[in-house]
């Protein structure tokens, strides 16, 4: 399946018009148009949760300093 040429887009557009008809039809583009724009806003919502990290990296425990040693000529 390619894209649509003119004929056909010309098809679907009177099929829409019958359907919904001349009023209707704008109302249905704006559910329509709704309707994307909230599914593309879930999309990214869920694509960045899951690309942020669920739980970060704990942190590391810091290191007690080394006791000095001791000199042995004093």
């Amino acid at each position: 399946m390619g894209p649509l040429s003119l004929g056909e887009i010309v098809i679907l557009l009177v099929v829409a018009l019958l359907a919904f008809g001349a009023k209707g039809l704008p109302e249905a583009g704006k559910v329509v148009g709704k309707g994307l724009r909230d599914f593309k806003r879930a999309l990214n919502e869920a694509q960045d949760a899951m690309n942020r990290p669920d739980d970060p990296a704990p942190p590391r425990p810091r290191a007690e300093p080394a006791e000095r040693p001791k000199r042995l000529l004093e």
